[in-house]
């Protein structure tokens, strides 16, 4: 079985809503030269893919390309931690709402995936016990920071330490946030600077304390962890030579195999040196899909890292049906 357990969606009543309500949101549904695309107002915009919108088209892809079940999560660009706090809050709980729908129209084939009003963590405690207790979501994505302010920040350890005691499954994902010196030219904002992202927001939950706080967090660094997981040792070493750095009471590289990681490194030998160091129960299959940063053959891309057929079959979908859960129906 292949598990996909990062792709996105935004369904298509999230689209009416966003189009409606301008003012509040920034966003501008435009006519392309390949169909529609998404227009935001801090400047970026993408291909509203048919993918995004319906079950039957999210169906249809998966079948072409040989995926079993997908956990579906809402595109990273839904991140609106600048809108004030109330309208954030009951738009992603509109949002919730229409993963639900959306699942339900395949429920033995899709996982929902929700998200959290992360600008106020009081609104996002309520909203992760309604995705559990009402929705039945054992997972969530958001950012790596929010709004610039780290997530190992103290005023976020209430929601990380509730999502911990409900056992839910944490995908951090990077989003678009303004622009980077040096990283305009050539798409390295994301090339670059998502990945970038992934890896200070790490470094943040080890030496910040998080890891050690909260030793049952499943928190996933996306994109194969960006660079963290090829930098590990220059961690390590600055923790024991740098008085800044020493604040772990455990070993660094213990806390940093605490994570999740999924297996979009876009290289097979790079997805086999991160499995070699934190072992295959800790990756997870996904693509990334429809971006078009996805890796579309994640399976060839796992068959080329050289690791073994068990831990294949745990990052195919094992480790995604235990960590996140299983389709309400039987395939």
């Amino acid at each position: 079985m292949i598990v996909d357990a990062h792709n996105h969606v935004i369904p298509h009543a999230i689209i009416e809503s966003l189009n409606e309500d301008r003012e509040t949101f920034g966003v501008k549904i435009e006519a392309a030269a390949t169909g529609r695309k998404v227009s935001h107002r801090e400047g970026f915009a993408y291909p509203l893919f048919e993918e995004f919108l319906t079950p039957a088209n999210k169906l249809a892809a998966m079948d072409k390309r040989g995926i079993d079940v997908t956990v579906i999560s809402p595109s990273p660009t839904l991140f609106f931690y600048r809108t004030e706090s109330d309208a954030n809050a009951r738009f992603v709980r509109s949002l919730n709402l229409a993963i639900a729908e959306f699942v339900d129209s395949a429920p033995s084939r899709l996982i929902g995936m929700g998200t959290l009003p992360m600008q106020s963590p009081e609104a996002s405690l309520a909203e992760l016990d309604f995705l559990v207790g009402s929705l039945g979501m054992k997972s969530l994505m958001i950012g790596t920071h929010i709004d610039g302010v780290q997530l190992a920040d103290a005023r976020f350890r209430p929601v990380l330490r509730r999502a911990a005691e409900l056992g839910v499954f944490i995908l951090t994902h990077p989003y678009y946030f303004g622009s980077k010196p040096g990283l305009e030219p050539y798409y390295l904002t994301n090339l670059i600077g998502n990945p970038l992202d992934t890896t200070v927001m790490a470094a943040h939950l080890i030496f910040g304390g998080v890891m050690e706080e909260l030793p049952n967090l499943k928190i996933c660094l996306s994109h194969a962890g960006g660079f963290a997981p090829y930098q590990i040792g220059r961690l390590v070493h600055g923790n024991l030579v740098r008085p800044e750095a020493q604040t772990a009471k455990l070993p660094v590289k213990e806390l940093f195999k605490r994570f999740y990681f999924d297996s979009i490194a876009h290289d097979p030998q790079a997805l086999g040196y991160l499995v070699s160091v934190v072992g295959a129960d800790h990756v997870l299959l996904g693509t990334d899909i429809p971006f078009d940063m996805a890796d579309i053959e994640p399976l060839r891309t796992l068959r080329g890292s050289g690791i073994g057929e068990n831990a294949i079959e745990k990052i195919c979908s094992h480790n995604a049906l235990t960590l996140i859960g299983s389709p309400r129906k039987g395939i």
